[in-house]
């Protein structure tokens, strides 16, 4: 498998790798569109964006490649990450000029969005504790604090963050579901305005709200108020990268990337129209 570095420093074994771009793109009739006449005047809420892939690799440091040892398949299969997910991450990461925050190893050696003993698999749990304690500094924690610090930043220039968690599906059948947390009624509204720009192309698409959500997500939405961050879960078949089936994945990634800035620009007009 090729190699790559961690956030860490160390070497790592099958990292996917992809330059990231800087800068920042919002929404707010910055990006998409121009001041429509029937809105000019209202002072409109920007909007910053944040991409995240925690399930980006099968990487597997050198120092716990015994643990794998005999399972180096299962590790390169859907159960140690989510093909597709890091490429369509850096996608949006280019297209809206923002760096992508992303795990550097194997979700078999710790679960980003996990917490407690249901972060480690069948394989790392039977890590000695004092390991698995340096395995949450050296990865986990770096990866839940670039997040934060990236929201904050974003918060005190911008008014609010829409943060869109990338993932790739096994099971989601050649459709695209995009799921919004418990409670986040702004974001509901993006995926709403989202999944009609997607839908129009005849692309199966439903958005699930009122999900639990995972321990990193409520952790994220814990730590930042309802009315400034927003987030949606997006997950994309699998068969469309690794069959290109029901769509070419080139086709659904231009497209996915084409209909997000418009949407957010769609919600934007409406809560300055209302005076949010």
């Amino acid at each position: 498998m090729p190699e790559g570095r961690g956030t860490g420093g160390e070497k790592v074994a099958g990292s996917p790798c992809c330059e990231e771009d800087g800068g920042l793109r919002c929404a707010g009739f910055g990006g998409s569109f121009g001041f429509p006449p029937h809105l000019a005047g209202f002072e409109f809420v920007m909007t910053a964006f944040l991409f995240s892939c925690s399930y980006a690799t099968c990487a597997v440091p050198e120092a716990y490649r015994a643990v794998f040892k005999g399972s180096e398949d299962v590790v390169a299969s859907t159960e140690g990450w989510e093909p597709g997910s890091l490429n369509l991450a850096q996608g949006f990461s280019m297209k809206f000029r923002t760096p992508l925050v992303h795990a550097d190893v194997t979700r078999l050696l710790i679960d980003f969005e996990k917490d407690g003993d249901e972060r480690w698999s069948r394989f790392s749990d039977k890590l000695p504790e004092a390991t698995k304690v340096k395995l949450m500094d050296r990865h986990e924690r770096p990866y839940r604090a670039a997040l934060r610090q990236r929201i904050a930043e974003d918060l005190r220039r911008h008014e609010s963050v829409l943060h869109v968690m990338v993932h790739t599906d096994a099971e989601a059948d050649g459709s695209v579901v995009i799921e919004t947390p418990r409670g986040d009624l702004m974001g509901e509204k993006y995926a709403t305005a989202w999944r009609a720009r997607l839908a129009a192309a005849d692309l199966t698409v439903r958005h699930v709200a009122g999900v639990e959500g995972t321990a990193l997500g409520q952790a994220m939405c814990r730590s930042f108020p309802g009315e400034t961050y927003s987030q949606l879960r997006l997950k994309v078949a699998l068969s469309f990268f690794l069959e290109g089936k029901p769509w070419r994945w080139e086709t659904l990634k231009r497209r996915l990337l084409e209909t997000l800035a418009p949407a957010a620009d769609e919600v934007t007009a409406s809560r300055a129209s209302e005076g949010v």
